[in-house]
């Protein structure tokens, strides 16, 4: 298997890299704060009958408070990259072969063995390439032709490699 493809200078690409790359470490703070606020919002609300009720409403608010800050963390993040990284937009490549990805963008280039890769997520726009637990690189599906992205996508589910969504 060979396969080559180049990436345009696209300002909008390099922040839909962070975002995918970032997107499932960050996710658990959302549905941590979303368990946070529910326990806050179901404990003000019980304690309202109660005569202690207004001694712990404090504690209750800064439940609630605390697990939107914790579901907005993610957005806010993801957001950020976005802006950050729209100054990077060079052109580059992917040279894919059995052995290993090699990614060029500009003046630098880096590769990844597949020996190193322990898996493989699916996403609409990539598939995103992890090291250990760790996402290294993503591989831009849309900028592949359809011919070698099925050849790629056989080639890692015959490793055992990719995981659907």
């Amino acid at each position: 298997m060979h396969i080559r493809f180049d990436v345009p200078a696209d300002p909008a690409y390099p922040g839909r890299v962070a975002a995918a790359l970032s997107s499932d470490r960050l996710r658990k703070y959302a549905y941590f704060g979303a368990a946070l606020t529910a326990v806050g919002a179901i404990g003000f609300a019980a304690s309202r009958g109660f005569a202690w009720g207004e001694q712990t409403s404090p504690l209750w608010i800064t439940m609630i408070m605390g697990g939107l800050l914790s579901m907005l963390y993610w957005p806010w993040i993801r957001l950020r990259a976005r802006r950050r990284s729209s100054r990077y937009a060079v052109k580059g490549h992917y040279d894919i072969t059995d052995d290993n990805i090699m990614m060029g963008s500009g003046s630098e280039s880096g590769g990844i063995a597949w020996d190193g890769v322990t898996q493989v997520r699916d996403t609409p726009e990539f598939w995103i390439v992890y090291v250990g637990q760790t996402p290294a690189t993503v591989i831009p599906r849309r900028l592949m032709s359809a011919e070698d992205a099925e050849t790629l996508r056989a080639f890692m589910t015959k490793r055992g490699l990719l995981q659907l969504r």
